[in-house]
């Protein structure tokens, strides 16, 4: 078996650099374990390709004969405790559940009404943090034994029974909606059903004017709407103002969710043709940077980068954009930073015309991941042709044929570039005094029913007319 396929290399692997010395600080830790093998056996991991049971072994003790089972002890147990310290993180960055967790303890211990002065606190601001979205501090939502414990004490407390089935239908309608949510985007790929959603309950449920002031109800309300009817743009447009409104009520996780609902939306617009969802999902781009919505532990997603990047350029935000470009490289993964960077910049280069930067970047990079190679590719097609250099496109354009026979580039990313390839070919071959000939390639460009580069084509058309 390759290890670097296990469970726990797996884990390692996916824990970011910056999170590494604090793993360290955990490991060392005596109250989770008195063990010192952990650390040596998870920086072994961390830092060096894994590639076998045996060479690990010898790695961590070269002066001892392999032992498979003992390997297999070490290597479970600390999977166990990383487990533990993801556990963990995930607590320390949820102040609701924390005093949710607190409170049950309290209770637990017989201290019903005795709080020291920082879990007072924090309980003050867990309370503040749920009743912006509309949903009273309610620790009964996040364990039902609160409930009977505070049934139990105050039995002919009618009225603080009747606010507790208030929050309980609040997070359940705010919980169902976010459901029915992701299954309309999931559906949007999978075409899966929602008939076991229960949809129209649910949603008659979420339209009564007692949740009009709810924001956990309200925005995902208005996120249904802009799904289930994407052509009503003022539904996207009621969705991103509640969006805007009330950021501050939820935590990150689950903002980042709904700016990223509202950003697929856009996309989906923009494959459609609809180029003036540029300037929208820019603008939604823009603000999940400026609060931190668009990161994950610190990292920015090189797809978010790219995305963002052709954004900016298609709005001819072509300043903002280079100063972004240099600004987020240090936010991503190290192992993409250099090639989405070289890529990226290369993108804007193009769009000021200075097509001797382009090459210089596209040339020194490296570009490993097939998709990114094929998109660095076709820039560099781009180049050549508005360059006026047709011997070097023709044997660029060979080249780029045998890379997509070569490399396992499926479905439509692999008819998309053999499309980009076979009409940039048509587009050297076609004779610029021929305006029958021109016209029947760009009736096929048009009817070509997977091309990214289409609007491109029909402008270098256009300069034959």
């Amino acid at each position: 078996m390759d290890l670097e396929q296990s469970t726990l290399v797996t884990l390692i692997r996916a824990l970011p650099q910056t999170s590494h010395r604090e793993v360290r600080k955990f490991l060392a830790s005596p109250f989770f374990t008195t063990r010192d093998d952990m650390i040596p056996l998870f920086e072994q991991i961390a830092n060096h390709p894994v590639t076998d049971k045996s060479s690990l072994w010898t790695d961590l003790y070269p002066d001892h004969p392999f032992d498979d089972q003992q390997l297999r002890l070490l290597m479970s147990y600390l999977h166990k405790l990383l487990e533990t310290y993801v556990s963990l993180s995930e607590w320390a960055s949820d102040d609701v559940h924390q005093c949710v967790l607190l409170a049950v303890g309290y209770r637990k211990r017989g201290m019903n009404t005795v709080r020291s002065g920082a879990s007072t606190c924090r309980e003050t601001a867990a309370r503040a943090i749920v009743e912006k979205r509309g949903i009273s501090y309610c620790p009964s939502s996040a364990d039902g034994r609160e409930v009977a414990l505070q049934t139990v004490q105050n039995p002919a407390d009618a009225a603080s029974f009747q606010e507790m089935v208030h929050q309980f239908d609040a997070a359940y309608l705010s919980g169902r909606l976010r459901l029915i949510c992701m299954a309309y985007a999931q559906r949007q790929v999978y075409h899966t059903s929602l008939e076991s959603l229960d949809v129209a309950e649910v949603v008659s449920m979420a339209e009564r004017a007692e949740w009009d002031e709810t924001p956990a109800v309200v925005l995902y309300l208005a996120c249904y709407r802009m799904l289930r009817d994407p052509v009503q743009i003022r539904f996207f447009h009621a969705f991103t103002s509640l969006l805007e409104r009330h950021r501050e009520a939820f935590e990150q996780e689950e903002i980042r969710g709904l700016y990223q609902q509202a950003i697929n939306y856009c996309v989906r617009r923009l494959n459609s043709g609809d180029d003036q969802f540029f300037r929208e999902v820019l603008r939604l781009y823009q603000s999940g940077l400026a609060n931190g919505y668009l990161l994950e532990q610190g990292i920015l997603s090189r797809f978010a980068y790219h995305n963002i990047v052709a954004a900016a350029l298609h709005a001819g935000e072509l300043e903002w954009v280079n100063h972004f470009i240099h600004d987020a490289k240090g936010l991503l993964e190290r192992k993409y930073r250099e090639s989405s960077f070289s890529f990226n910049l290369a993108r804007l280069e193009y769009h000021r015309k200075r097509f001797d930067a382009v090459l210089e970047l596209l040339q020194k990079a490296n570009y490993r991941d097939p998709l990114l190679n094929l998109a660095a590719r076709t820039l560099l097609l781009k180049t050549w042709y508005e360059s006026g250099e047709t011997e070097l496109l023709q044997s660029h354009l060979d080249a780029m044929r045998n890379y997509i026979q070569r490399k396992r580039v499926i479905g439509y990313h692999k008819e998309n570039y053999l499309n980009i390839v076979r009409y940039t070919d048509r587009l050297l071959r076609v004779n610029t005094r021929d305006a029958k000939g021109i016209n029947a390639l760009k009736k096929a460009i048009l009817e070509e029913g997977v091309l990214t580069e289409r609007d491109w084509f029909l402008t270098c058309l256009e300069e034959f007319y």
